[in-house]
Order: C-alpha cells, then structure tokens, then sequence
C-alpha cells in the first residue's frame, strides 16, 4: 500500500512539471525586425524606342518592347513592394527613332515623366541633337551647343544625373547640371542617394563638336567623391547610374564574372578602382550588352537596348544599422518586355523562342499576373507616332531581295553596301563607315523612309577629305586601333590582325590589289562625325590641313536623304556586294586577355 502511494506521488508530479508553465528569467527577447527591401528597376539606351517592336515566330506576330508595355510590368513590381521602387535608366534616351528624333527627345521625356523615373544618366548620345532645333551643331555663336539636352532637362519631372562632366574653360560643373549630378531619395524610410557617370570617351562617340567645351573625367574618382559627398549629406544606400557598361555571356550565377569583359570593360574598371563599401549598386548601360552581376560585392545590372528589357536587383537594408545585407541581395537578369507573348513559353524575343515549334499568340503576363498597359503612356506614344506615320511609311520605290546585315566585329553586307554607295554617290576614291553608325539591318522587301532611318538614324552630313596616301594609311591605322570595331570599306583591301589592339591594322591596298602610293592623292568620303575627330581619327585628322577638309554642312541634304536620294536615281534593288574586302591574318601573337574580339558597344 505503500508503495502504490508513493508511486501516485511520483506521477502527479511529472503532470504538474508538464502543464505548470516555467517564467522565463527577465524581459522576453523582442522578435528581429524584417530586413527593409528596396527594388531596383533598371532600364538603359532606350535610344528613342517608345514604341513597341513587330516581331515574326513561326509565322505568328509578337509586340515586344515599348514604355506602354513597361508601364504595365511596374505596376506590377510596384505591387509587390509598396514604397519600396526606385525607377532609374543608365541613359541613352533619345537618339534613334524618327518618333524620338523629330521631337529632340519630347516624347522620351514625356513617356518616362509618366512612369515615374527616379533619375536617368547623361548618356554620350544626349549631346547628339546640339542646339534647339534643326541645326546639329553650334555653327555660329547664338546657338547654344547644349540646347536640345537643356530642353529636355527642363521637361523631366526627374533629374538627368552626370557628376564627371566639366567645363573646359572653368574647370566648373555646367550650371544645366542639377545638385552636380546628384540626387538624394527616401524609400520605406531609406535615404538612397543617386548619382550619374557618363562615359570619358563621349567626345568620340558623339559629335565632337557639340562637346568641345566639355571634360569627361575618369569613372572611379569621380564615383568615389559623388558617393562621399551623398553619405555626408545622409545617404544610406548609394547607387551609381553609369553611361559606361560591359558585356558577361553566362548569367544563371550573378556572383561567377568569369564570362564577363572585367579586363576591359568600362564599369569593371571602374569598380576595380574603388574601395570596398562605395557602392551599394550599379545600373550600367551603353554597351547594348547584358549584366546581372555580382562585381567586387557590388551588385551591377544593364539590359541589352531598344526598350525590350528592363533588370531587377533587390536590396534589403537592415532596420537598425541601415546597412545592405549582402548575403540577401537578388538580381534578376534582363526581363523581357512583351505586349503579347507565347502562351507555352511566356517569351516574345525570338531569340528565347529559335526552336521552340508553334507559337501560340496571348496577351503578356509577369510572374502570374496579366500586364496591364497605363492608357496615358500609350495614348501619349500613339501621338508622337501618328505624327510620323507618313513619314515612317513612306515608300521609296526600291526593292531588298534579301535583308542587309550589320556586323560591329567585322566586314559586313551593310557595311560594304552603305560604304559603296557613299563612295559611288560621291565619285570617291574611299569611303568609310563606322560600323557604330549603322543601328539595324535592312530588311528584306519594299524599302520605306522608316527603315532608311532605323538603319542611320543620326542626322550626319557627307564629308569629303583630299588625302594623300600616307596620310591615307594613318588614318586606317587610327580606325582600326581605335576599339571601335571594324571599319567599314569601300575602294580598299585591308588586312587586320585577330587582335583588338592599337596595332590592329596590318596593310591596305586600293581595290584590285593596287598599291596606295604614299604621295599621291585620293578622295575620301565618310561622315561628318567621322570628319570631326569622331571614333578615334582626331589625332590623325588635326594634323590635315582644314583647306583639304569640307564637312558638307553646306549642302542642303544630310547623308540620309542623300543616300535616298542616289539609290532612287540608280533604280536598282539594293543588294550586298561580294564579300572579301576586310581580311583577318594570323601574325602569331597572342591576343590580350585572350580576346580577340572586342564586345559590341554603343558607338556612334
């Protein structure tokens, strides 16, 4: 009996220890708060594309591209994360469309005041336009080389931003600049200071004299001083727009750069330059290339060109230091903008689409949810194109059997076609054509004002050089070691090694194999950019005297409508000459990084 007793004793005992709660000793701890996200939606080089593009799968038409079908993706993200969007571009804003390029840029302006951008870099091709209206250049003192861009300026519900741009006589920033390129916004109760960059090399990327007063100074002082000065001024979270950009071939691993131009892209070095803990992160852009990486712990996005994409990174700040939590950081590469899409794959690029068998055409959706276009934004883009629907539509009565290729890297149909013409138009020796210059193929079928204009959409004149053929020789040499790409000939054979390098150029010959006689004279064609100093020929050009130079500003057409011109006179389908006129020879170096062939950038 005993026993059983102690035995109850012992049970009710562990039922008490189970149910009866135990107090905690002190203040319970208090649950960590949620990291703070920011999303950062990057767009770059919209160069005009308001407007969507008309893509053809298997058959089926696609809309990609366009602000009216952004406009309905950040409403979405926008959705997401109430307060905590920030809306920036890396620049490149206007030049390239006739909707854009017959309103300097209004149209641009008036789509991204719509969508609620945050801040755009000053990219090389804002100068493009010179002063207001129809002159491109400065050339006579009233007319204010910056015009145009003020305009815009003044438009913009958003700060342009370029913190590296001088006046050549002061040594001051232009007073057009607003706050010196920078700019501090709050998000989720962040302070996000921004600034812009714009790439050195725009002095040869733009017309050259629509800059002459201007210095670009290098990236990465100048990115170092900008982001001191915006933490002084309460900045917690820094993030650069950088007109200067690169290109990676891999991007399922944001943190693995080893695909990536780190050797000799812009924005790497730039990067590479900075201490640890500068930057919070990067929207890039002028390259036409695509980012989605990790580079020295900064998180750096650009996404391809034309509006047919945009990039995300996430950044989660912690509530109590306000510090970014790198270990969180997301990065969504290049998301692509549709109107409709196919429904299997969800994609408008044909590129995502090559091989994917029957398109089925459907209205766009984005993580689930269908794409919803803003009315303002389209109806405001639907004005500007109905403004130039004749114009875009106008049929010049010229046939394209088959479509005309552009090739940055290397001898190419429309490079040699367009290179041709000039030199026949002009009754030349040689012509040259920059291949930055050429920004579409020529498509095949009826030929209209439209696609004239997408293919060379700055408004150049035809110069014409008197050279003699050392001088002649000097020049080649300059082009083609000049990271510019590869020239475009006609008149000449020209051999060139596999190596992107200041000795680049090997040889020449006039067409047929002739030699160039080093005191001889030849007529030289080539756009007035070129003419101006424009992809690395200044050195060389200064040296020619002025009197053997005509820049053609004279003349009453520009090389567009020239060129139209000449083609409706000579009747004919347009078609590509035999190729061989651009040779690559081995001469047993080894190339530098192991490149041999530089990426594609943004030239002019």
């Amino acid at each position: 009996m005993k026993s059983r007793s102690a035995g109850l004793v012992w049970w009710l005992l562990l039922v008490a220890c189970r149910t009866v709660p135990v107090e905690p000793v002190g203040p319970r701890p208090a649950p960590a708060a949620e990291p703070i996200r920011l999303t950062i939606v990057g767009t770059n080089d919209l160069h005009g594309w308001v407007m969507p593009s008309v893509e053809t799968v298997s058959g089926q038409s696609l809309r990609a591209g366009g602000v009216a079908a952004f406009s309905g993706y950040l409403k979405l993200l926008r959705a997401d994360n109430p307060g905590g969007v920030l809306l920036l571009d890396g620049g490149d804003l206007f030049q390239g469309t006739l909707a854009s390029n017959l309103t300097e840029g209004k149209v641009v302006i008036a789509a991204y005041n719509l969508l609620g951008y945050d801040g755009t870099a000053i990219g090389n091709h804002e100068f493009d336009y010179g002063p207001a209206g129809p002159a491109v250049t400065a050339t006579s003192p009233q007319l204010d080389p910056f015009g145009a861009l003020k305009e815009r300026i003044a438009q913009a519900n958003f700060p342009l931003l370029s913190a590296n741009i001088y006046e050549q006589a002061s040594g001051q920033r232009p007073d057009w600049l607003a706050n010196g390129g920078l700019r501090i916004v709050e998000r989720r109760g962040v302070k996000i200071g921004l600034f812009g960059l714009t790439t050195p090399q725009t002095p040869t990327t733009t017309m050259p004299l629509n800059v002459s007063s201007l210095r670009f100074a290098a990236l990465a002082p100048e990115a170092l001083a900008a982001s001191t000065r915006l933490k002084e001024q309460g900045a917690e979270v820094v993030i650069a727009l950088v007109h200067a950009g690169g290109k990676c071939s891999e991007w399922k691993v944001p943190t693995d750069t080893s695909s990536c131009d780190t050797g000799t892209a812009e924005v790497f070095s730039m990067l590479q330059g900075l201490p640890a803990g500068t930057l919070d992160a990067v929207v890039a852009g002028h390259t036409h290339a695509l980012v989605a990486h990790v580079f020295r712990d900064t998180p750096v996005i650009e996404s391809f060109a034309l509006g047919k994409a945009f990039g995300l990174i996430e950044l989660f700040v912690d509530p109590t230091t306000r510090a970014v939590d790198k270990a969180l950081t997301r990065i969504t590469p290049a998301v692509a903008i549709c109107e409709t899409m196919d429904e299997a794959t969800a994609q408008c690029d044909p590129r995502a689409l090559k091989g994917a068998g029957a398109v089925k055409v459907v209205p766009a959706t984005f993580r689930g949810r269908p794409v919803e276009i803003d009315p303002q934004v389209a109806s405001t883009v639907q004005t500007a194109l109905d403004q130039v629907t004749e114009l875009q539509h106008k049929k010049l009565g010229l046939q394209v059997p088959a479509t005309l290729g552009r090739d940055y890297d290397g001898e190419s149909p429309l490079g040699s076609f367009f290179a041709d013409s000039l030199r026949r138009a002009e009754k030349a020796d040689v012509a040259l054509v920059n291949p930055g210059g050429l920004r579409a193929d020529l498509r095949a079928g009826e030929l209209t004002y439209g696609q004239v204009f997408e293919v060379i959409p700055f408004d150049n004149a035809i110069a014409t050089l008197e050279l003699t053929g050392d001088e002649l020789k000097r020049l080649l040499a300059a082009a083609y070691g000049a990271r510019k790409g590869v020239m475009q000939v006609a008149g000449l054979e020209v051999k060139l090694s596999k190596c992107v390098a200041p000795g680049r150029f090997k040889s020449a010959t006039l067409e047929g194999g002739r030699p160039i006689v080093p005191a001889a004279h030849y007529r030289v064609v080539m756009s007035d950019f070129l003419a101006h100093g424009g992809d690395g020929l200044g050195p060389v050009l200064g040296t020619i005297d002025p009197r053997r130079v005509d820049l053609g500003l004279s003349r009453e057409q520009g090389m567009r409508d020239s060129l139209v011109a000449h083609w409706q006179a000579q009747n004919k389908p347009l078609v590509a000459p035999k190729p061989g006129r651009v040779s690559i020879v081995s001469d047993g170096l080894e190339c530098p990084s192991d490149r041999a062939v530089e990426a594609p950038a943004d030239k002019h």
